[in-house]
Parts: structure tokens; sequence; C-alpha cells
């Protein structure tokens, strides 16, 4: 079973229907952090596939995890999380930021 590929793909859904409640369902704050949070999160799901088809798994996965901390911390201030979930934010991003460098050391010539 390919655990990453499964996770990528349940990040991507979980990034679209985050991003259709925030067109729909929410205006204001509420509405920015679900667009900026189903962004970052369905860019980093589909990273996490491609890396996974360069088969350089670690990347992918500091992607999937990254996109997870980043977007549902922001999904959870959206929809009324106290203020201090915003500090797991940039763990996720630190994540997304590593799992690029990652990816580029992976695949260097």
């Amino acid at each position: 079973m390919n655990w990453l590929a499964i996770f990528a793909a349940l990040s991507g859904a979980l990034a679209v229907g985050a991003g259709a409640f925030g067109a729909h369902g929410t205006s204001g704050q509420a509405a920015e952090l679900l667009k900026t949070g189903s962004h970052y999160q369905l860019i980093h799901a589909v990273a996490a596939l491609v890396a996974m088809r360069l088969d350089v798994r670690g990347p992918g996965w500091s992607f999937v995890a990254g996109g997870a901390l980043f977007a549902v911390s922001l999904y959870a201030l959206a929809i009324g999380a106290p203020r201090l979930v915003g500090v797991v934010t940039p763990i996720g991003g630190a994540l997304l930021i590593g799992g690029w460098l990652w990816l580029a050391w992976a695949v260097r010539v």
C-alpha cells in the first residue's frame, strides 16, 4: 500500500473542501484563512505526489506533514479556535520550506 500517495490524495481532498467552504460558507477573515490554507495544502499535496514519482519520499512526507500542520491550524483559526493554535502554523511552514530544500538536494545532479 502506498501510504504517501494515500495521504497526499486525502490532503488534496481536504484542501478542496476547505477552499469550497471558505468560498461559499464564510466571509471576511475566516474566508481568507481557509483560502490561504487550502491553497498551500493543495499545492503541497501535488508536490508530494511529484516527489513520490521522482522516488524521493522524504520530501513528499515533509510536504504532507507540513501542509497538514500549516493548513489545519489555519482552518482551526477560521472556525474559532484559540489564537494559540496559530503557533503551529510556522512549524508547518518550516516543514514545507524544508521539503523543497530536501527535494532540491535529493534530485541534484
